[in-house]
């Protein structure tokens, strides 16, 4: 069987659609690193979130790649470039309906791979759920906005759920 293409990009233009289809806004939480094209002085803890409404962007392109947009950041125009891969979460700001994703950083990985080197064989096949799998859970109101945002004003109890 040939290698299969990756599901993210079609589930973050599926949950896009989604949120415009139903008057939502989309927000991307993005983990920063040096291949993500974003105004550094937004980004806290190392993660920035991203308006990706059709009505706050400019040239919207939700690639296999790469999602590339033009944006507003304190009145100046930037160019934003994400590779697919740096997307933790796309999620619907007013409820905080979503789905996250794993990013993995080369310390993770490595990391990762010292773990599972670590796991006895016979234990984890009988209690593993999926290997490397880990859901977590966060409400809408820990959900990090962009700055100058209002919190999401969210369904008490709305929940974004993370798979790492």
């Amino acid at each position: 069987m040939s290698e299969m293409t990756d599901i993210r990009p079609y589930m973050i233009r599926a949950w896009h659609e989604w949120c415009t289809d139903n008057g939502l806004t989309p927000y991307l939480l993005v983990k920063v690193n040096h291949t993500v094209a974003v105004p550094r002085e937004f980004v806290q803890n190392g993660e920035i979130v991203l308006n990706v409404d059709m009505d706050a962007t400019g040239g919207l392109s939700l690639g296999n790649d790469l999602i590339r947009f033009k944006a507003r950041f304190s009145g100046k125009v930037r160019d934003i470039i994400v590779p697919v891969d740096r997307v933790q979460a796309i999620y619907a700001r007013e409820n905080g309906q979503g789905m996250g994703f794993e990013v993995i950083d080369a310390d993770d990985a490595q990391t990762d791979a010292q773990d599972a080197a670590e796991v006895d064989a016979d234990a984890a096949a009988d209690t593993a759920p999926v290997a490397g799998l880990q859901v977590v859970e966060k409400t809408a109101a820990d959900a990090p906005t962009k700055v100058g945002d209002k919190q999401p004003a969210g369904k008490s109890g709305s929940t974004l759920r993370i798979v790492k």
